[in-house]
């Protein structure tokens, strides 16, 4: 069962938060390592998290683990050693954790310095023709208007005032989940179909209502 955090957020809004404390570090950073670092040590970033939102230093570990695992934050293990009065050797390690590129994009959108996601693989072997969109992702050219039509649905869901901010960041999640899907040959159906799903239950209000109605059939075009 997944931890409640004290102040009530849910997971999506605790990462989020993380990852912007991570990036307005590195904004502000006037060196890699230390008290103004990019760069940051897990008792540094318990203790400003609790200032900042009240995390607790046990609850946010698995947060951050999950950050790391999904390529936002990394961490740096600088190894050490020291010799003990007696002549005994010691060794030491400090992990530093910081935000990566992919991370900045995250927060800031996908840049021109943006690597390709698909760099290394030869897509011209797999039969594909890989585009890119204005919005950084890439998709297989057939489904280009479906992706069109979710990047514009997406940025409805952000600007959106009928929303709260964790219900934007998870129908955002689950939007990019589905377009993740569209670089394949064969986007798979059931995945498409199952977060559609939430994402028309969540986001079918006011506004939105309309935006919804107009995917709709680019999205039965993915799973018919």
């Amino acid at each position: 069962m997944a931890k409640t955090l004290s102040p009530g957020y849910g997971n999506d809004q605790v990462r989020q938060m993380i990852l912007q404390y991570f990036y307005d570090r590195n904004q502000s950073a006037s060196s890699r390592k230390g008290k103004k670092g990019s760069h940051v040590k897990i008792s540094d970033v318990r203790s400003d998290l609790k200032s900042l939102h009240g995390f607790k230093a046990n609850e946010i570990v698995g947060h951050i683990n999950y950050l790391i695992s999904q390529g936002w934050l990394d961490v740096e293990v600088e190894k050490k050693s020291f010799t003990t009065i007696k002549g005994v050797t010691v060794p030491s390690e400090t992990e530093w954790y910081f935000i990566t590129a992919a991370g900045i994009d995250k927060i800031e959108g996908p840049s021109s310095f943006t690597r390709d996601r698909f760099m290394g693989i030869k897509i011209e072997a797999t039969g594909q023709n890989i585009i890119t969109l204005g919005d950084g992702n890439q998709v297989n050219v057939k489904y280009q208007d479906s992706a069109k039509a979710l990047s514009d649905l997406r940025q409805a869901i952000k600007d959106s005032n009928e929303l709260d901010e964790e219900a934007k960041l998870e129908i955002v999640s689950d939007i990019d989940t589905i377009t993740s899907q569209l670089s394949k040959a064969s986007p798979n159906k059931t995945v498409i179909a199952s977060l559609w799903d939430g994402i028309q239950k969540a986001s079918s209000v006011g506004s939105l209502a309309d935006l919804i109605i107009k995917v709709t059939p680019f999205i039965q075009g993915l799973i018919g």
